[in-house]
């Protein structure tokens, strides 16, 4: 595919990432792209992580990929790869920008959800992440999970990982104690780092307060620590970081045992917003069930407290955020902006209106 590089949107752990313009019209409706992008010389990890995302694009929770290609810019060798753009940011971005800087259990419930789901797929594929936190995981335009930057991600079980043994892989911050111990990196790492993921979104701290590294790696490998569970989680909640947080990785469950923990079981929201947080009802359909039941229609006498706010991202992040409820006014809401305490002269010509 022949493309152009467009605006930048951020810098990756192992390139700059920018959105990817296609030079040629189609009829096709291509998706939004974004390219990553590093030099030739140092492109090893970008290299991996295509290879990779090759072998995953089966999984709806796996960032896509649509190929690779080499380019002359500015004089230097770039080795690019052309990705699916996740117009709703990271989940840092949207931890980030919540309220109280921490998300709901409700939300937590469904972006671990379709963690798990993804991580499941990678781990069934003998593929170890290596790298799971709040900033490689990205939310669609439906806002659905998707899991990125796979630069560190390797195969289980291969000669080669012997070899790995004594170096660190990942974020300290998400790293596990058999990580900082001896190196070693199997699919339960990737469960400790997601244990570390959903308290992070629960509090809006990381699960470790150390500041230090040195500290925070004697914290996790040498003393008889666990990351802090958050007090408020629900028992639910505490027993599924409890099940993420063992030290021993042999005992530490699988992403396939806990898609079956009842914290996310029976949860059918990861990430598109399809109940009510207060009541777990049904958001209204936009379908009009009666005249005064059209989402598009706003009263001149709104009441004080029903706003419509916009998200500072773009016209697709304004309707990932239906839960507030800013879009829709029961009925009886909009009876009362119908009301008014001025009463009309129906005796008076003047007032009426001729209709036919």
């Amino acid at each position: 595919m022949d493309w152009v590089r467009g605006e930048a949107v951020g810098q990756g752990s192992f390139g700059k990432v920018s959105f990817a313009i296609p030079t040629k019209q189609t009829t096709q409706i291509l998706p939004l792209m974004v390219v990553k992008s590093s030099w030739v010389s140092h492109s090893a990890t970008l290299r991996n992580e295509k290879k990779i995302l090759d072998e995953l694009k089966s999984c709806p929770e796996i960032i896509r990929c649509f190929g690779d290609s080499y380019s002359c810019e500015n004089g230097e060798n770039l080795y690019n790869v052309l990705l699916e753009y996740a117009s709703g940011g990271s989940l840092a971005d949207k931890l980030k920008n919540s309220e109280n800087l921490r998300l709901s259990e409700f939300e937590v419930k469904g972006y671990t959800k379709g963690m798990l789901r993804g991580l499941n797929y990678i781990h069934k594929s003998a593929y170890v992440h290596c790298d799971i936190k709040l900033q490689n995981i990205l939310l669609g335009q439906d806002g659905k999970v998707k899991i990125a930057d796979f630069g560190l991600a390797k195969r289980v079980g291969t000669k080669k990982e012997d070899n790995l043994r004594c170096e660190l892989r990942g974020t300290p911050l998400y790293m596990s104690p058999e990580m900082v111990t001896g190196g070693e990196q199997g699919t339960a790492a990737d469960i400790w780092a997601l244990g570390c993921v959903v308290a992070e979104m629960v509090t809006g701290v990381p699960a470790w307060r150390c500041t230090d590294v040195t500290e925070l790696l004697m914290a996790i490998g040498v003393k008889n620590q666990l990351p802090q569970i958050p007090e408020k989680l629900s028992e639910e909640g505490k027993d599924f970081l409890e099940k993420c947080f063992v030290k021993d990785p042999s005992k530490r469950w699988t992403a396939e045992m806990l898609l079956n923990h009842p914290f996310v079981a029976d949860h059918d929201y990861y990430g598109t917003v399809t109940l009510n947080e207060e009541n777990k009802s049904e958001i209204p359909s936009t379908s009009p069930k009666c005249p005064f039941d059209f989402p598009d229609w706003v009263s001149d006498q709104l009441p004080e407290t029903c706003s419509i706010t916009c998200l500072p991202s773009s016209e697709n992040q304004e309707k990932l955020n239906l839960s507030s409820g800013s879009w829709y006014n029961s009925a009886a809401e909009r009876l009362r902006g119908l009301v008014s305490e001025i009463r009309p002269e129906w005796s008076s010509a003047d007032d009426w209106v001729n209709v036919r």
